[in-house]
C-alpha cells in the first residue's frame, strides 16, 4: 500500500525489482493506493497529512479476499513471527498479533516507545499499554526511572486479520470521521492499534498474542543504521537468508 503521488518513484526504485523477483517464484504483487480523498466525507481545507494506518489498510479492501498480515513497511520482523501468524490464520484463526519480546526490540542508542501487551490466561490480548522512553540498563530496561520487564511481549504492529475485519474497520473509519475529524481536521489519524484497542475494550473483538523470539529491527536513531547493516550481514553469513532472497521458496 503506497501513496499515489510516489507510485512512479516507488516502482522505479523498489517495486519493479520486487515484482520481477516474485514473478519468477509465482508470487503475485498487487498495488493499493492510499488516497487522502478516499474518505466518508469532504477533505478538510488545508489537510495534507495522510489519514493513518487504518485508512491505508482500507485502501486494499478490494484486493483482499483471504486472511492477511499487516506490517510496517520500513521495519524488519524476522521469519518466526510471519510463520506463527500464517499458521494461526490458515488454521481458522480470526485475529492475532505477533508479540515480540521487549529486549529484542530495544535500541542501543536511546529511548523508544513500545506498546506492552497485557493478556489473559489464554494469551488473548486485553490491553496494549503505550510506554514511552524505554532505555536499556545494566540490569535490563527502565522507563523514566521505573524498571520494565524486558521479557514482556510488545506489539510492533504485526497483525493477522481477516476480510471480515475490513467491514468493521470501515465502520470505524466512518465513526472516526464523524466524531474525531471535526475537532482536529488537519492532524487526526485513524490508526490500526488504537482502533483494535477500542474494539477490545468494548468486547467486540478477540486478538490472540503469538510470541516470537525474533529480533525486530527498526531505525529509530541514525546510529542504528550501522548496527542493522551488521546484523543483516551476519544473517547472510549464518544462512538465515540467501543472497538471492527468494531462491529457497
Amino acid at each position: 500500500i503506497i501513496r499515489k503521488d510516489i507510485e512512479k518513484e516507488f516502482k522505479e526504485v523498489i517495486g519493479d525489482r520486487i515484482a520481477a523477483i516474485c514473478a519468477d517464484h509465482q508470487v503475485t504483487v498487487d498495488y493499493a493506493f492510499q488516497d487522502s480523498n478516499d474518505i466518508p466525507g469532504t477533505l478538510p481545507e488545508g489537510r495534507t497529512k495522510p489519514w493513518g494506518t487504518g485508512q491505508a489498510v482500507l485502501a486494499a479492501k478490494n484486493i483482499l479476499s483471504t486472511p492477511f498480515i499487516v506490517i510496517n513497511a520500513d521495519d524488519y520482523y524476522g521469519k518466526e513471527g510471519f510463520r506463527a501468524v500464517h499458521e494461526y490464520l490458515v488454521n481458522g484463526g480470526k485475529s492475532c498479533m505477533a508479540g515480540f519480546v521487549l529486549k529484542n526490540t530495544l535500541s542501543d542508542n536511546g529511548g523508544v516507545t513500545r506498546g506492552i501487551c497485557k493478556m489473559d490466561e489464554q494469551n488473548n490480548l486485553t490491553e496494549v499499554v503505550e510506554t514511552k522512553n524505554i532505555v536499556k540498563t545494566a540490569t535490563g530496561a527502565e522507563a523514566d526511572g521505573v524498571a520494565v520487564d524486558v521479557n514482556s511481549l510488545v506489539s510492533m504492529n504485526m497483525w493477522g486479520l481477516t476480510p471480515d475485519f475490513l467491514t468493521t474497520l470501515g465502520d470505524g473509519f466512518q465513526e472516526f470521521f464523524e466524531k474525531e475529524v471535526p475537532g482536529n481536521p488537519l492532524k487526526a489519524e485513524f490508526l490500526i492499534p488504537i482502533f483494535i484497542g477500542e474494539q477490545l475494550e468494548q468486547g467486540k473483538m478477540s486478538v490472540k498474542v503469538l510470541k516470537t523470539n525474533d529480533t525486530w529491527y527498526g531505525m529509530t536513531y541514525h546510529e542504528d543504521v550501522a548496527a542493522v547493516k551488521d546484523s543483516f550481514k551476519k544473517m547472510l553469513e549464518n544462512g538465515v537468508y540467501k543472497a538471492d532472497l527468494f531462491c529457497d521458496l
